[in-house]
């Protein structure tokens, strides 16, 4: 886009964040979703639409990688929402280790974001299938719910997931310095959070939107990522050192 700056996080400082991790399964202390509580829910919001068009407010994943027909797109504004990497994870983009975070929308402020209207056919598939990305467990049901949006056509009432999460993973206000230092390092079986960021703000500037926090934050990741792995050459440089030092001795 021209006269924007360019994004100090790329592709190779992403590669860096990287590593091979596998799996943990849900956690212990929480109740996955049955097939019977995924279908009621389904069913429930398939009601809660009302018939009339069911539109799905984005403003992560789900613009860079969608679970559902769009057969229309929209820039929209959700008053009184923040995007906020506010929820710990464990498993995903996190692990055990080193513990993630999560983006979900926070109450305060303003989310620009994008609004896809589904396509009529098989509707009740398709928050099938949304549920099984988003809600993993019966503690998260709560988190998909309905908010209005602004778009340059009128206001529209959509479907958004993670909107306003409760309970123990949640840290609200956490400043931007601690969740860089975060992203830098969390990586699980699918990938790593500074990949997640990557994605969001890129996806996010092809469609000529520019979240303030998000930009400084993948300047931030950037920057840590690249005195992690300085560390690590050096370190990897004094080891050497010292091994050819002992062979020199010896």
């Amino acid at each position: 886009m021209p006269g924007r700056s360019k994004m100090a996080l790329t592709d190779e400082l992403v590669s860096l964040s990287f590593r091979l991790e596998v799996d943990p399964g849900l956690e212990p202390h929480r109740t996955p979703l049955s097939e019977g509580e995924l279908e009621a829910l389904a069913k429930r919001l398939l009601d809660e639409s009302k018939g009339e068009p069911l539109w799905i407010f984005a403003y992560g994943s789900l613009i860079w990688k969608p679970d559902f027909n769009a057969v229309e797109s929209l820039h929209a504004t959700a008053r009184g929402w923040h995007r906020s990497f506010c929820l710990k994870m464990t498993r995903w983009r996190g692990s055990q280790a080193q513990p993630g975070l999560m983006m979900a929308l926070s109450p305060g402020g303003r989310c620009n974001g994008v609004v896809f209207r589904l396509s009529e056919d098989d509707r009740l598939g398709q928050i099938r299938r949304m549920i099984r990305r988003e809600i993993g467990s019966v503690d998260d049901i709560s988190t998909a719910r309905w908010i209005q949006v602004e778009t340059a056509d009128g206001t529209r009432r959509a479907l958004v997931f993670w909107a306003g999460p409760k309970g123990e993973r949640v840290c609200h206000n956490l400043p931007l310095e601690t969740v860089a230092s975060v992203l830098a390092r969390a990586c699980g079986h699918m990938g790593s959070c500074a990949e997640y960021l990557y994605l969001t703000v890129k996806h996010l500037e092809e469609w000529g939107i520019r979240d303030r926090n998000l930009w400084q934050l993948q300047k931030l990741v950037a920057r840590e990522i690249k005195v992690i792995h300085s560390q690590e050459y050096q370190r990897e440089r004094l080891g050497t050192a010292n091994i050819a030092s002992h062979a020199a001795c010896s």
